[in-house]
């Protein structure tokens, strides 16, 4: 992954020559210039890079040089437009010399490593980092692990992932790398003895556990894979990777009260990211649909992603429910999705369909009217409200309802014939053909 920062050809304020710190540095385009003459070639770049006239911006910042030869400021301007122009070679000078005027100014630096990114000169470029991670060594240790998989330097990527699980937890994208590295016995991995080797002489070491019980997996060693995570919780009882594997190692062995208190600790744990939880969730999922027992534990663990902006988890249990044919676990989630995010056309339309499946008629009847203020022209909420007011006997509103609905019907002829349906169910109760 690939972190870049860009700098726009914002016009500069009067503010110009106070200085204004991003990160603690002043940024390129923020520092104070000098004479009339530099300050009007100065904009003038700035404004000919705004409106893609690279060419001309580099002529304007070459006056800028004729009077002040040594500003790295300029360099640094020089460097982005010949970026733009894909002129890699001058960047590179020019970024070079910026970083010789002003080493201490990590926007420099950062223009480099974007010469060699863009040339996917990665060998070149994990030096730059290495320099960038003195100012934000979390930021940039991303990008190394990138570069290292891309030079197959993967013994090295794999010291910086366990650094990182270590310092900020575990992501999806570096567990994938790890796995990749752990999973080919032709990459340069760590061999399990040597892991042992390694958790002998240091037991709190929570990244050789990691990675042993990876490899026991991978070569289908269950039984051995399960006693290195029970080495790591003995030695480190608060490890959340213990919990994520012996989570596996319960469900495996049909032990749900176990698999429960697992499932939520990783549940709960700030550093776990939230794909690895999704999929711990998943497979608990399908354990407690084959236990019913354990229904109740599974709608505890949905409550811990009320707060996720990113997917609409009730929702989509509520689905594998509806799939199943489950229609009263169904209703139980996609009502919690609707309360997590009313304005759903396709939650509404799962929930109205469930609830006509599961013969619930008040609530069908109270959520379709409902809905019919908020999208007046979906046919299909005019048909649950219909529907629901036939089985409830007050076939005058059902056919208010359905004679509306009718007319926003538009080539759904499935749909149309429900609609004929149930008006011929309501005509006939009111003694009319």
């Amino acid at each position: 992954m690939k972190f870049k920062i860009l700098f726009s050809g914002m016009l500069l304020s009067g503010s110009l020559l106070g200085p204004v710190m991003l990160y603690a540095q002043e940024a390129p385009e923020d520092i104070a210039l000098k004479s009339n003459e530099f300050e009007d070639s100065f904009y003038e770049s700035l404004k000919q890079k705004g409106i893609e006239n690279y060419d001309k911006a580099i002529a304007a910042l070459q006056k800028c040089l004729g009077k002040e030869p040594d500003n790295a400021v300029v360099y640094s301007e020089l460097g982005r437009n010949y970026i733009s122009l894909k002129n890699y070679l001058e960047a590179e000078r020019a970024f070079k010399k910026a970083t010789e005027l002003d080493p201490a100014n990590r926007w420099y630096w950062q223009g480099l490593y974007d010469v060699y990114y863009e040339q996917k000169d990665f060998t070149r470029a994990i030096t730059i980092v290495q320099k960038l991670m003195e100012w934000r060594k979390a930021y940039y240790q991303e990008d190394l692990v990138s570069l290292y998989m891309y030079t197959q330097q993967y013994d090295k990527a794999l010291a910086v992932i366990n650094e990182m699980e270590q310092t900020v937890g575990m992501s999806e994208k570096r567990e994938m790398y790890r796995l990749q590295i752990l999973s080919d016995g032709k990459l340069s991995a760590p061999k399990k003895e040597t892991l042992e080797a390694a958790i002998k002489k240091d037991p709190k070491n929570e990244a050789n556990y990691i990675d042993l019980i990876y490899l026991y997996s991978e070569s289908s060693q269950e039984a051995k894979a399960e006693e290195v995570a029970r080495r790591l919780e003995k030695e480190i009882p608060t490890s959340d990777w213990a919990q994520i594997s012996l989570f596996k190692f319960h469900i495996n062995n049909n032990d749900g009260e176990k698999a429960v208190q697992s499932m939520m600790q990783v549940l709960g744990s700030r550093k776990i990211d939230s794909k690895i939880k999704h999929r711990v969730l998943n497979e608990f999922l399908i354990f407690a649909n084959n236990n019913p027992a354990y229904l109740p534990q599974l709608e505890k663990a949905v409550s811990h992603f009320e707060n996720d902006r990113t997917i609409n988890v009730p929702k989509e249990v509520g689905k594998f429910f509806f799939n199943k044919k489950n229609y009263a676990e169904a209703i139980r989630y996609f009502e919690k999705g609707i309360a997590q995010k009313e304005d759903d056309p396709e939650g509404v339309e799962l929930l109205l369909f469930t609830y006509a499946e599961g013969a619930q008629n008040d609530k069908l009847y109270k959520t379709a009217t409902k809905y019919i203020d908020l999208y007046p022209t979906q046919a299909s909420l005019y048909y649950y409200a219909g529907l629901a007011a036939n089985r409830q006997q007050q076939y005058a509103k059902a056919k208010d309802y359905l004679e509306s609905g009718m007319d926003f019907v538009v080539e759904d002829a499935a749909l149309l014939a429900k609609f004929k349906q149930q008006l011929d169910v309501t005509r006939k109760a009111l003694g009319k053909s």
